[in-house]
This record gives structure tokens, sequence and C-alpha cells, in this order.
């Protein structure tokens, strides 16, 4: 094939000025955003798998906290990271790395220092569910963010499930199962030691100091976010709870058995929080005048409208994954500190949301304590 004439020597530059000045305007209007530098404190809570999992495009792990060097070669064996990026302390770690954010992944226990430690050199903090070891903790941890304009985020695995945003959508087109009465939220597995987490993370996971408690927070935190998220913030009036142990022999130091009732007035909620059930569950039952909604499991759902004394049409669906930055934590966070996406007031992952979390948690902590329903102020 013949080639195009050539222009002249001094025709040749003027021909790429318009192409030029077309990707300089768009650079300028689309500037491509650099990534967030993260930090990853702790590598006790085996959740921290998950981020280690997340193809880093939105962020970019800089550094890592963990004093364990047995416990951190594990993980640098495994993904392949340098020993260098893991430092003893977070002072350390901002330093050398000064990191944008961080996320927690110790024991719940800790999150206070990570906040009072990052708060005040304005670097953004995500932590594992639930977002402190209790309501004194949490309160402390709140008034540094706001002081210091951070975010502080709870990560929660349920947050990402397709269908529990697909029930949200369905409640609030009262047409389909008409205005919300009981929500049933059960969630858990056989227990710690039985499913066999890691030896470091089960020391912290059964320690009421470090924990705050058993399933009763382990799991509990779960309904919580769910139906603080659901009801937009409404706090129930009051709140009644029962623990118990069924494997002192695995948990002799925290309940591993919980159930929540949380009065709200017109609607009434369950929480099953457990480290009995035979079969590991995050499933929500929502009930509404006409019909329920089965939120199964992560992609699963099923509506049922009534009919009759026992009669029922039932439509089932299995979801797609949530379209980004919403299926996954860490590229969400990233998101939110580059301004993409606006937190609402009580979304799963907010603030304020995790707040009544914490306010639920301890008014059912009292309750199983004293055998009285506590009633929130």
């Amino acid at each position: 094939m013949d080639r195009p004439p050539l222009l002249p020597k001094n025709q040749r530059a003027f021909k790429w000025l318009p192409v030029l000045a077309i990707l300089l305007f768009t650079s300028q209007m689309y500037p491509q955003q650099k990534k967030v530098r993260i930090g990853v404190i702790g590598l006790t809570h085996t959740h921290v798998h998950w981020i280690f999992n997340t193809p880093q495009e939105a962020f970019e792990i800089v550094g890592i906290v963990e004093p364990d060097k047995a416990l951190a070669l594990r993980y640098a064996t495994q993904y392949e990271f340098p020993m260098d990026m893991v430092y003893d302390s977070m002072d350390e770690l901002i330093a050398a790395k000064k990191p944008e954010a961080v996320t927690a992944f110790g024991s719940i226990y800790e999150h206070l220092k990570i906040v009072e430690t990052c708060a005040p050199l304005g670097i953004h903090v995500m932590v594992e569910k639930p977002l402190a070891v209790s309501l004194e903790h949490a309160r402390k941890m709140e008034k540094l963010a706001k002081e210091h304009n951070i975010h502080l985020l709870t990560n929660y695995e349920t947050t990402w499930y397709p269908t529990n945003h697909k029930a949200y959508e369905l409640i609030k087109q009262d047409s389909t199962i008409g205005a919300l009465r009981k929500v049933v939220v059960r969630d858990g597995h056989r227990g710690p030691k039985k499913i066999g987490v890691d030896q470091e993370f089960l020391e912290w996971l059964t320690d009421p100091e470090q924990n705050g408690g058993g399933a009763i927070i382990d799991f509990g935190c779960y309904g919580a976010n769910l139906l603080t998220w659901i009801l937009e913030g409404e706090r129930p009036k009051k709140v009644t709870a029962i623990t118990m142990q069924q494997q002192p022999e695995n948990n002799p130091k925290v309940d591993d058995e919980a159930i929540i009732l949380l009065d709200y007035g017109t609607t009434v909620a369950v929480i099953q929080a457990s480290w009995n059930w035979p079969i590991g569950r995050k499933d929500m039952e929502i009930y509404g005048l006409k019909g329920a909604i089965y939120a199964d499991n992560r992609n699963d759902l099923r509506v049922r409208v009534a009919s009759g004394y026992d009669g029922f049409d039932e439509e089932q669906m299995t979801l797609p994954e949530r379209d980004g930055p919403y299926n996954d934590p860490f590229v969400y966070f990233s998101a939110v500190i580059r301004g993409d996406v606006q937190v609402g007031a009580y979304d799963l992952s907010s603030l304020a949301n995790n707040m009544i979390v914490m306010e639920l948690l301890d008014a059912a902590i009292r309750s199983a304590k004293t055998q009285q329903t506590i009633e929130l102020k």
C-alpha cells in the first residue's frame, strides 16, 4: 500500500497541535487521580486477607504494622511483599510512608489507639466491625474523628451483599410488602475454634477485654448495623437480650449465644447472634403487612406476597455483584477519600450508623447482665 505523502518539514509539527490540545484539555478536565496511600495496621484479624486480595487499582498498600515478625513473614510469603514494608509501630510507618489512610486488622480494643494516633494527623481510618470494643471507646473515637475532620468508616461483610441492597430498595417501595413490621437477622457459625481460625485471631476474639464480648459483639453488630440502615437512624425504644455459653470448653471467658430483641414502637426486630449454628449463615427476613423478603445469602433473595390465609406468590432472584466502588470496602474507602462518593448519614459504613450500633450493643450487654429490659432515652 502506498504511503501518504509527507508534509513539508515546517508543517509536520503543526499537524499534531490539535491532537495535543485535545489531550491537554481532557487531562485538565479529567485528571488521573493518584492511588490512595493506605497503611495496614495489624495482621492478627484474618479479614486482612480481604485487602491483600483486592486489586490495588484505586489504592496502594504502602506499609504494614505488625510487631510479630513470624506472623508478618507468613503473610509476606503468601502475598509476596518484602519484609521491609513491615514496621513495628504506627509512628514508624507514618514517619516513613506518610499514608493518607489506614485500615485496622488487629483486635477491636486497638481501634481507639489507631484513631488517637491517626486522627490528629488527618489520616482517615477504616476499621473492621464493630466500630469499637465499647460505647465509651466509640464516643472517644467519634469525638476525634469530628475534631480532625477525618473519615472513620466501619467495614462489614454484609455491606457488600447485593441481596441486602435489593431488600432495602424493596422495603422503600411500600407497595411490595407493605408497611414494615418485623425484621429477623441471623449471623454466625459453629464458633471460632470449631471453624479453625488462626491462633493469633482466636486469642483476642475470645477475650472479653480485647473483643468486648463473644458472639453478642462479633455477630450482634451485623443485625444492629442493618437495622439502623433500614430504619434510617431510628433508635429502638427498648432493648432486651439474653446470652449464654453453650461451649464453655471453647469459649470459657465470653458468651457464644445471644438473642437481642429491639422494640421500635410499630416495628420489632430480633437479632440472633451465635457461635453455635451448625451451618455458617448471614441472612435476614423482613416482614411487612402484605408480604416478606428473605435475603438468604449474598446473592439469593426471595419475595413472598401474601394470598389468603397461608398462600403466597413467590419471586426468586439470584443477584449479580454490585458495581464498583460499591462492591469492595477498600475501593469504596478510596472513593470516599477522593470525594467521588459521599457517605450518607446512616449508610452501613457511616460513623453515625455505627455509633447507634455501639449504643444498641451496650444496651444489650447491660440487659443480659442485669436480666432487665433497657430503655433508651
